[in-house]
């Protein structure tokens, strides 16, 4: 079995949360001051370099500004 960070499943997570972050306007570093975390945290995630738990996904959710169940429900469609 694949590692999960090399499934399509997670690479679709990670597109998406790039794409809501752009479809906001924020940069990587804006989504990083709000989470009080370094901006290379929000880059490694979005590379898949790094693995994000469910309490940092709703973290991120918030300081991008999107309901987590809709995203959610948007990946479970696909």
């Amino acid at each position: 079995m694949p590692s999960s960070l090399h499934t399509e499943r997670y690479e679709l997570f990670r597109q998406l949360l790039i794409e809501y972050r752009k479809n906001a306007g924020l940069t990587q570093t804006d989504v990083a001051n709000a989470l009080s975390k370094p901006q290379s945290f929000v880059s490694k995630y979005e590379k898949g370099e790094r693995r994000i738990d469910l309490l940092e996904f709703l973290d991120i959710s918030a300081a991008i500004g999107f309901e987590p169940q809709k995203f959610i429900d948007r990946i479970q469609s696909l």
